[in-house]
């Protein structure tokens, strides 16, 4: 069969060498790809904004199945483009898609179903958010409503900071039409999980549970960015953790959906924060998470294909989704200056020189002149898998230090959170594991 995978990110790459891995695939196409894409699939310069582009490349490629990776297409409804055309696609229509693409709206959907998160208020008009922040007297969390790949959220430990927030959003407009509304929380306390599943809106599999580490420093300090390294799994998910997610997370908001006129299929993604008060979500996202789909998909055993085509054939329940024993971290190398401004076409070094049993995806790159240089913020995902977490580390860390580019950064502390738990506590029949 043909597949064509739709972006061209760190995401894209560890989704094209996963499917490629299926015997049933015969060609892969991925637009618009990137320098290391093109080694497993046939890269096409089509943008993912591009719907009527990438829906006419697939009638006429006749392709068999589309996998869209990036949130900005799923909300453009290329998904219903799609089907429309009676072409088969992975991935949630655009009014599924919303849930991610409007905070405003998924925290709505949470406090209506008794979905676990912080309190919250949302504000269209910038001096009202400004008076609620006055009022606050407390730190706080500010969101553009809208998609700002993963860039819109400012953790505010002062009322100068959170209104300064607010005004870089909604005054500045730093991340476009996505701050025409803010979303002001409540500031959860405690440790970060991501945990992704497949669902075709009935049936809900969850799976290998991960940890994203959002900020650009070690530590978790500085700005948020798109994920700075992830790993799986996270022995932060005990088995009753796992349990609560599924049944008090997961299930609801998969039903939630359909009661709203909303039905959803593909991969839904809860950002979890386990508090002393229990686990919360910090949001939903419609898609692969990248960093966390390259450990995540490293320890996938199924064939992928099966999983994505029993989702859009309504028939989840048939199959058995199984992982690998074991562990995978990613650590990203990013670019100097990001997730501010960074400079590009920086030649990337050592590539060939990563020790075997490292998987290096691509992120941001680009070919020149024949070298693979830098061409966005998060470069690079070096990822491997090991019997254990430690192990798994070594590992990925051995390869960063084969790679060098002018400028490069990354943390040098990802996993450090899980070691010392051991693996995932996890009563049988809890978790795929």
């Amino acid at each position: 069969m043909k597949i064509l995978v739709v972006g061209g990110g760190g995401r894209e790459h560890v989704l094209c060498w996963k499917l490629k891995q299926s015997p049933r695939v015969s060609k892969i196409y991925c637009a618009p790809g990137n320098a290391g894409i093109a080694g497993v699939a046939e890269c096409v310069n089509i943008e993912v904004s591009d719907i009527k582009g990438l829906v006419d490349f697939a009638l006429r490629q006749k392709t068999d199945l589309t996998v869209v990776g990036p949130e900005d297409p799923l909300n453009r409804g290329l998904v219903d483009a799609m089907e429309e055309q009676g072409l088969r696609v992975f991935g949630p229509r655009a009014s599924a898609a919303a849930l991610e693409g409007s905070k405003a709206l998924a925290k709505g959907i949470m406090a209506k179903y008794g979905i676990p998160t912080a309190s919250y208020a949302s504000f269209e008009s910038l001096s009202e958010a400004e008076e609620h922040i006055r009022q606050l007297k407390s730190p706080c969390v500010v969101k553009a409503d809208g998609l700002a790949a993963g860039k819109g959220v400012i953790v505010a430990m002062t009322e100068e900071e959170a209104l300064g927030a607010v005004r870089q959003i909604m005054g500045q407009r730093a991340f476009g039409s996505a701050g025409d509304r803010v979303v002001v929380e409540e500031m959860l306390i405690g440790e970060e999980l991501s945990v992704l599943a497949f669902t075709d809106g009935e049936t809900v599999i969850p799976m290998m549970p991960a940890q994203d580490h959002k900020q650009v420093y070690d530590g978790d300090r500085g700005p948020n960015t798109g994920g700075m390294g992830a790993y799986a799994p996270a022995p932060v998910c005990t088995g009753e953790i796992y349990s609560f997610v599924l049944e008090k997370v997961l299930y609801p908001v998969v039903k939630a959906m359909a009661a709203e006129g909303r039905p959803y299929k593909g991969v839904i993604y809860a950002g979890m924060m386990i508090t002393d008060q229990g686990p919360k979500v910090l949001e939903f996202n419609t898609r692969f998470g990248d960093p966390e789909a390259q450990p995540v998909l490293m320890m996938l055993k199924t064939d992928l294909v099966d999983i994505m085509e029993s989702v859009i054939d309504g028939r989840l329940k048939e199959i058995k989704v199984e992982w690998q024993k074991g562990s995978s971290v990613c650590v990203v190398m990013a670019s100097g200056g990001y997730p501010g401004e960074y400079t590009k076409g920086m030649e990337i070094h050592g590539l060939e020189d990563v020790p075997q049993g490292v998987t290096v995806f691509h992120s941001g790159t680009a070919l020149k002149d024949g070298k693979t240089v830098t061409s966005g913020g998060r470069v690079l995902g070096v990822t491997a898998a090991g019997e254990d977490i430690p192990t798994a580390i070594a590992m990925a860390y051995r390869g960063v230090k084969a790679i060098s580019f002018e400028g490069m950064q990354y943390r040098r502390d990802i996993g450090q959170k899980a070691v010392g738990r051991g693996r995932c506590r996890l009563r049988k029949g809890d978790t795929p594991l």
